[in-house]
């Protein structure tokens, strides 16, 4: 099986090559909705080729049958000598071609299918890959139920599409073009009844065609809402049942499925009336065809069996035309999708490295100079003239007010933020010169809000190592304070720890969080509130863990609670995006100033 999937799947280099293939298909912005899908497959065009030979024999007994069955007819009317084998050698062509359906269909299914899932899978590793490219900035701004929604929602519906487009409309073209071949072949006149209905289903389409498209946006973003929705919904379940807001939530997201529901309904309605009006419509010309028919037959101007070829091949041909007017919400859908996945794969707003400075080793030393930054939606300034010198392996805490610019500063230390203006220096190179995906191998981080993932204690350790020793982890779990936590689980470190570690308490999911920055070795740390879910106790307990481990290393605190910050070498005081006071712990209390302030207030 496995050898067997190696030659019908892409291998992981070609999966690489066509993700990235797809990125720049994106970029480039060439062409609608159907150029760019067809620049999806343009890898598969072999596979497609086959399938398209394929399905042309499979369906042929809908091209052959009638003629068959005209034949039949006439050599009833016309009671020819030869009778006996003219019935004989046309319901053994039926048969054949009957049969021959099953082969070949399966041989369509197989490589249209293959072509088809590559595809599939190959746009969701697109936006995959370049979600982890995107900056923090474009996470900030586009909700997480809105990615996942696109991930999965929006790729379904462009496989969708495609499957209608290379499959249906190749069904349709192949029928219309034997069927208006042999009507041409025999008579002209019913030809031309033929031909009207291709204007007639376009001027059908054209009336529904922008309010189709304008409903299918509507309805994509309403569904894009509510999955963001109910992903908060479902994060802050224990803090609305805490505070008994259940109703209250509840009626929220009722009013929000409602307006999904009213949304869905619009497009219903109109997608509804479209297919009416169009089935009407090519019903009555099928009519029209079987009236002509009949009265060319009075006049002898066709045979008899004629008639049941012409009708059986003119409903063939109102089928196909109905078809084409039933893909156009299939497009549409599909063309809306397409262009969602775009607001990922096309966007700029990368962390793009190349050419810049590669760190092997980084020493520690950061320097602020005049650093100057907002939000690209907000005008005010988070960092107003910062001016701030970390030496390399000295251990430095920031503190002040909520909303002073302390995270922002480690954000910026992380590599997450640039300056507006001013410069931020990294071991004397300017962070925009350094490719930050080399610097950030050499960092560790310890969020506010630890982020732990699905699965167990030992995957969340030693995420992104696959070279952990059972001595180093366990090493690791005695500096983190872990292990009386550990021998309590019934599986110890493989036990499973939930969705985002939702069975541990909060400060056994910090001490975790601890233990997956130590078992990297950083040269640069960042703990950000890391203890603020702690006990005094273990507070205690951890915090000489947390000096071992930043000896000799730069590490920045950002604390709240100024215990955690008295062993640090320097302590920076932020006030409105500035760095106020600098200096060691005695050193500000002695000055007396806005440190000494603040540390008043929690004494």
């Amino acid at each position: 099986m496995e050898k067997h999937e190696k030659h019908e799947f892409f291998s992981e280099s070609e999966i690489v090559k066509e993700e990235n293939d797809f990125i720049r298909t994106y970029t480039e912005k060439k062409g609608g909705a159907i150029r760019t899908l067809l620049k999806l497959y343009r890898t598969h065009k072999w596979r497609l080729l086959l399938s398209a030979v394929f399905f042309a024999i499979k369906v042929s007994p809908t091209w052959i049958l009638p003629i068959i069955t005209a034949n039949l007819i006439n050599v009833a009317v016309a009671r020819p000598d030869n009778a006996a084998s003219l019935i004989t050698v046309n319901i053994v062509a039926a048969f054949v071609v009957l049969i021959l359906n099953i082969p070949f269909h399966m041989l369509h299914i197989k490589y249209f299918s293959l072509a088809r899932r590559n595809v599939e899978a190959g746009l969701r590793g697109a936006m995959i890959r370049k979600l982890q490219q995107l900056s923090i900035s474009f996470h900030k701004e586009m909700q997480s139920g809105r990615i996942q929604s696109k991930v999965m929602r929006d790729v379904e519906a462009v496989e969708a599409f495609s499957s209608q487009l290379f499959g249906t409309a190749l069904d349709i073209l192949l029928s219309m073009t034997v069927t208006i071949g042999v009507v041409v072949s025999k008579n002209l006149t019913v030809f031309f009844i033929f031909l009207i209905t291709v204007p007639v289903a376009v001027f059908t389409m054209l009336p529904f065609r922008k309010t189709m498209q304008k409903n299918n946006r509507n309805f994509r973003k309403e569904m894009e809402n509510t999955s963001s929705k109910v992903m908060d919904m479902v994060e802050l379940v224990p803090i609305t049942r805490a505070h008994a807001l259940e109703n209250d939530e509840i009626h929220k997201m009722t009013g929000q499925v409602a307006a999904v529901a009213k949304s869905g309904y619009k497009l219903d309605v109109v997608q509804s009336l479209f297919g009416s009006v169009s089935w009407v419509i090519f019903n009555l010309f099928q009519i029209v065809c079987l009236v002509c028919s009949v009265i060319l037959a009075a006049k002898g101007e066709i045979a008899v069996g004629d008639i049941a070829l012409y009708q059986t091949y003119f409903g063939a041909l109102v089928g196909k035309v109905s078809s084409v007017v039933a893909l156009l919400p299939i497009i549409t859908k599909g063309a809306e999708s397409i262009h969602s996945i775009g607001e990922i794969l096309s966007s700029y707003d990368v962390e793009d490295y190349k050419g810049k400075q590669k760190f092997k080793k980084v020493s520690g030393k950061f320097e602020f100079k005049g650093v100057n930054f907002h939000y690209p939606d907000d005008e005010r300034p988070i960092l107003e003239g910062l001016n701030l010198t970390v030496e390399a392996g000295e251990t430095i805490a920031l503190v002040g007010e909520s909303g002073s610019g302390k995270t922002t500063i480690v954000n910026m230390a992380i590599g997450f933020f640039k300056p507006n203006s001013g410069e931020f220096l990294i071991d004397g190179v300017n962070a925009a010169d350094i490719d930050m995906h080399s610097y950030r191998q050499h960092l560790a981080v310890v969020p506010q809000n630890t982020i732990l993932f699905s699965g167990t204690i030992r995957d969340s350790i030693t995420y992104g190592k696959t070279d952990v020793s059972e001595a180093k982890l366990r090493e690791v779990i005695k500096a983190a304070n872990l292990e009386t936590v550990i021998s309590k689980l019934p599986d110890g470190l493989d036990t499973n720890i939930g969705e985002h570690g939702d069975k541990l308490s909060g400060g056994q999911r910090q001490r975790i969080s601890i233990a997956r920055a130590i078992i990297r070795n950083p040269d640069v740390i960042i703990f950000d509130e890391a203890t603020s879910a702690l006990d005094t106790v273990s507070e205690k307990e951890i915090q000489s863990a947390i000096n071992n481990l930043t000896k000799k290393k730069t590490t920045f605190i950002v604390a709240h609670r100024l215990s955690t910050i008295k062993n640090a070498d320097k302590i920076a005081v932020i006030k409105n995006g500035q760095c106020v006071e600098f200096g060691t712990y005695n050193e500000l209390m002695d000055k007396k100033g806005e440190f000494y302030t603040f540390k008043s207030m929690q004494s």
